[in-house]
């Protein structure tokens, strides 16, 4: 690691899907050389490199596995489906414990097949979870649900909202299930304050993750994530709100960009660096 960190950066942690035209030993020793201390890794790299080798690889490079994406879609109609998912969710409890990160994130799945019933569909969620957190909780791992923006409702993620992701984790233990805050999903919700500052009282944030929302909305909205500063999202807010609930864990930067992919992988970690502390870090009578 770089034997003199940039002041500031001591939570920052960039998502390989910042760099996915990195491979995992480009990412970490690129992270190690600009200072960034996390990242926070995707299962199929991992499992492409082998989660005990990746392990091995960050913990001498000195970073830390700050979560791993993803579990969940829980969802399926069929019962047989569900049984596969749950059983692929134990594969990926273990890996995120072989890679040393207490934080698995789980997306929880759209409404199953020809169903309107959003209601019954987080049901299926929380019985996943019923079946899944103690599992977890004996390998060291906290499940944490990620809210997708409603768009994603149908067919990625019926739980949309900050405080539907609460009702789900507040039924288990705040130490086995746990709340993903990203800014990405949640920027648009007049209710996230008193969410984020529910979710503080219960130790329920398990995880801040950072990226822009820019307009006009490209193509696949999925891969439209902006750099941070580049759209309409208050990062600093966000920052302030969960530290003043209470999170003191990592920030980490999850952008799905291809026009990112395209460019040089130092020169896109420099720059989310050079971000992070202006759009993150600062107060705007520092800038």
């Amino acid at each position: 690691m770089s034997d003199v960190r940039p002041p500031g950066l001591e939570r920052l942690s960039i998502n390989q899907e910042t760099v996915r035209q990195w491979s995992l030993p480009e990412l970490v020793d690129g992270c190690a050389r600009a200072g960034v201390p996390g990242i926070g890794l995707w299962r199929a790299p991992v499992a492409e490199y082998g989660a005990g080798r990746a392990a091995r690889l960050v913990r001498n490079a000195g970073l830390a596995v700050t979560s791993l994406c993803r579990g969940g879609f829980f969802t399926a109609a069929d019962p047989a489906a569900r049984a596969a998912a749950l059983e692929d969710n134990r594969v990926a409890v273990d890996e995120a414990a072989a890679l040393g990160t207490g934080t698995l994130v789980l997306v929880s799945g759209g409404l199953p097949e020809c169903s309107r019933d959003l209601a019954g569909a987080r049901e299926q969620v929380a019985e996943a979870l019923g079946e899944l957190a103690p599992y977890a909780a004996g390998r060291g791992v906290r499940l944490a649900i990620e809210p997708l923006h409603p768009m994603y409702a149908a067919d990625r993620c019926v739980v949309s909202t900050l405080a539907q992701a609460l009702d789900l984790a507040e039924r288990f233990p705040a130490e086995r299930v746990g709340v993903v805050v990203d800014t990405y999903h949640l920027w648009w919700d007049d209710a996230v304050a008193g969410q984020i500052e529910r979710a503080g009282r219960c130790g329920r944030i398990a995880s801040l993750q950072l990226a822009d929302w820019v307009t006009p909305l490209p193509e696949g909205v999925l891969l439209g994530r902006g750099q941070l500063g580049d759209g309409c999202v208050d990062l600093r807010w966000f920052r302030e709100r969960t530290d003043a609930a209470g999170y003191e864990g990592p920030a980490e930067v999850e952008i799905f960009n291809p026009a990112l992919w395209a460019r040089d992988g130092d020169e896109v970690v420099a720059e989310v660096v050079e971000r992070y502390v202006r759009h993150v870090l600062r107060a705007p009578a520092e800038e």
